[in-house]
């Protein structure tokens, strides 16, 4: 064998690739990080944000999202009721990840 040829481990559970592959995947989550950005976001605003999504996956994917720590959630004791999201490091440590997504994009779709 080749000093300089990969060794691919077998996909099992504990492979970094599949772990991150199942919190970043699915339709909405990355979208929703990217629309969070850097900023502090209410749930109406990010909704408009995202043409397609219904209320109840947004609501599921941000509920997701809070728990595996990617993004923060502030309700405010107001009526109507009023809430604000904004990204954790942990959610910010993403971008490199979108911006080669959206450069793939870009060069080949």
């Amino acid at each position: 064998m080749e000093k300089n040829q990969k060794i691919i481990l077998q996909s099992d559970e504990n492979c970094p690739v599949r772990k991150s592959l199942i919190i970043l995947s699915g339709k909405w989550r990355l979208l929703i990080v990217f629309q969070i950005n850097e900023r502090v976001i209410r749930y109406g605003e990010l909704k408009r944000a995202i043409p397609g999504i219904s209320e109840k996956m947004l609501i599921q994917e941000l509920n997701f999202l809070v728990e595996h720590k990617f993004v923060t959630k502030k309700s405010f004791p107001e009526i109507p009721p009023r809430v604000e999201y904004s990204l954790t490091k942990l959610g910010l440590d993403t971008f490199p990840i979108i911006d080669k997504l959206a450069a793939f994009g870009l060069e080949n779709l």
